[in-house]
């Protein structure tokens, strides 16, 4: 409708812009680049479920690699992948992401999943130390400051 109005002449992209509160001058641009490609312009029928998934099932590693690789195979397609294997098209999205990005360790839910004082190695250890001192040192001179602000109080005060 907006670009049948623009390639009719009946007005100008920000004329057409603000009559159809349209934000973005590229969207409109890539219309009318559709348009006049003479691409078969579809519908865009988004199903409501694969968009905003309820809560969901776990989905094991094992799962995520599976889902992945069939996305991967049929050209990342998300919708189609969301609604073959029953999960959000924003986890098929992400999956896909960090797999690219990371490899099959980054499918890996790293939440809550903090090493153990066992299971790290010496550096780590000096780490954490170091930042425990750094925080108890801080909580200290916090105390050292509110002190000579209670003592400069009392001495105004007398």
């Amino acid at each position: 409708m907006v670009v049948e109005e623009y390639i009719a002449g009946n007005g100008s992209l920000p004329e057409l812009m603000a009559k159809y509160n349209i934000c973005a001058v590229s969207s409109l641009a890539r219309w009318i680049s559709v348009y006049n490609s003479d691409m078969e312009l579809k519908d865009y029928n988004p199903k409501q479920e694969v968009y905003m998934a309820e809560a969901r099932r776990k989905v094991t590693i094992e799962e995520r690699k599976e889902i992945v690789a069939y996305c991967i195979e049929h050209g990342c397609d998300y919708k189609n992948t969301a609604e073959q294997y029953d999960v959000s098209y924003s986890q098929v999205y992400s999956w896909v992401r960090k797999y690219n990005a990371s490899g099959e360790e980054g499918l890996a839910d790293k939440r809550g999943h903090h090493k153990s004082d066992e299971e790290v190695d010496e550096l780590e250890k000096l780490r954490r130390e170091n930042k425990r001192l750094k925080r108890q040192l801080e909580e200290r001179d916090m105390i050292v400051e509110l002190l000579k602000k209670v003592k400069e109080f009392e001495r105004r005060r007398f």
